[in-house]
């Protein structure tokens, strides 16, 4: 019985050491949010009588909510059919939002879109001051703005965070304005780092499991040591509430991109020239590479800082300006956080070998795209490519001088059979086999690279389709019968 009770009391202690410890650990937000809540202000904007098309209604919100959840919060889902007919001017319509005071002479950053159209803004601080706030300029690439209020005496100013320190799995704190509730503290963890979203090549998102909701915007993202780490920006939703994916834009994004903007209204971006694509495994065997890694080149705009340099379609940028390019997203952030005119180098893999090539970086510039043509077919003049089930016919003159090519096949037929995800019009440039980069002349070269290849073998083909170029991976062949 002794031998019980001395068990029971061992296994009784280590339960209370253990719940000790975990209790030790838990996070205490208390001294945060004394410290860095004076900080957080609530932003409000008004905007002229405007004609607004009818939205759905939502019981028991209020229509700045409304339009905070249709304008950002789920910019990627079409609102349901319109209720009624097109509703006439207002006197004035009314957001809400968050920001927060980055220098004691009352410098404020937020979110573009919660400022976006305003004609007034008001910023509120915790203390039930207001003021009027003049815009200095916006970035709507990055989402950031900065605003600036007139204060009578200086005002408390947050501490900023280096957010490549940022670890996956530590805790964070938002503070903000959800629905207009001000002063509201919510925490998570940070889910993951360098997110890239549809549309926003040039932010590598933090993602966190914080509560943010319309109200949130613009709202600072505090780590444990109460410095900023980001702001926030997004939630990904099918409902339209809040489902536990919140990103925030890393503050050293925002501090540079506030920097320009107070320096000169506006903000400079590089650019190189280039169509890019992602580098499949499958694509990273036929090029020979490692592993999937870099940006595949597609095309090189005539006359660009990629032009110049000599960088080739088929290409793989592995490294720009000493930084690694992973994955094809990291490319546009890298290269747009470069400054215009910069020299640089960067390190492309080409048929089997890394080159490092010397560019100057140019600036990038709003543009329109031009509607592509898809190059007229013409009929099959005689053989099929058999092993990747579609049939080509070469170009012809006219063909040839009106696509600017020496070159190429193009498809006249998909079979079902067809390997290759390749549509009819769409023109075979180049096969590339374990680095071996070899341009279409003729059909009957074409057969006779496909007929000296294993079943199973890897290719890669160089696509024309328009003015556009991709690169289609074909995994395995069909019989040489």
């Amino acid at each position: 019985m002794n031998w019980f009770r001395t068990q029971a009391a061992v296994l009784a202690l280590a339960f209370a050491g253990v719940a000790f410890a975990q209790g030790r650990e838990l996070p205490d937000f208390v001294k945060l949010v004394e410290d860095q809540g004076g900080a957080v202000v609530n932003i409000s904007t008004t905007q002229a009588a405007r004609r607004v098309a009818a939205i759905p209604q939502i019981p028991g919100a209020e229509d700045e909510e409304v339009q905070e959840f249709f304008r950002r919060f789920i910019p990627r889902q079409q609102p349901g059919p319109q209720q009624g007919p097109q509703q006439g001017p207002r006197p004035e319509s009314r957001s809400l939002g968050s920001g927060f005071i980055i220098s004691a002479d009352g410098y404020v950053l937020t979110n573009a879109h919660v400022i976006d159209g305003a004609d007034e803004i008001t910023v509120k601080l915790t203390d039930k001051r207001e003021y009027k706030a003049k815009v200095i300029g916006t970035d709507k690439r990055t989402d950031v703005a900065l605003i600036k209020i007139e204060p009578t005496g200086p005002l408390p100013s947050v501490k900023f965070a280096d957010p490549s320190r940022l670890k996956v799995g530590e805790w964070v704190v938002a503070i903000g304005s959800p629905f207009g509730f001000e002063n509201t503290v919510t925490a998570g963890i940070v889910s993951a780092k360098g997110r890239s979203l549809p549309q926003e090549n040039f932010v590598p998102f933090i993602q966190t499991d914080v509560a943010i909701n319309p109200g949130n915007s613009g709202g600072p993202l505090f780590n444990m040591r109460g410095e900023v780490v980001g702001i926030n920006s997004q939630i990904y939703s099918r409902t339209g509430g809040f489902m536990g994916l919140s990103f925030a834009i890393p503050i050293d994004v925002a501090l540079d991109v506030q920097k320009q903007l107070r320096d000169k209204g506006r903000v400079s971006r590089g650019r190189i020239g280039v169509v890019i694509q992602e580098v499949s495994k499958d694509l990273a065997t036929s090029f020979g590479l490692d592993r999937a890694r870099g940006a595949l080149v597609n095309s090189v705009e005539k006359g660009s800082p990629a032009d110049k340099a000599g960088v080739e379609p088929t290409d793989i940028i592995t490294k720009f300006d000493g930084k690694l390019v992973e994955a094809s997203n990291d490319l546009p952030r890298i290269v747009g956080s470069t400054r215009p005119g910069a020299k640089t180098d960067l390190e492309v893999w080409r048929k089997g070998a890394t080159r490092t090539l010397s560019l100057t970086v140019g600036e990038l510039q709003e543009s329109k795209l031009a509607a592509l043509e898809t190059p007229r077919a013409q009929k099959p003049a005689a053989l099929a490519a058999n092993r990747l089930g579609i049939v080509v016919s070469e170009l012809s003159a006219k063909q040839k001088e009106e696509l600017k090519v020496s070159g190429g096949l193009v498809v006249t037929e998909v079979k079902p059979e067809a390997r290759a995800e390749v549509r009819r019009g769409d023109v075979l440039m180049a096969l590339v086999h374990k680095g071996q980069h070899t341009e279409l002349k003729s059909i009957e070269q074409l057969n006779k690279l496909l007929s000296g290849l294993d079943k199973n073998a890897v290719i890669t083909l160089q696509v024309r389709r328009g003015d556009a170029m991709a690169f289609v991976t074909v995994n395995g062949l069909t019989d040489k019968s």
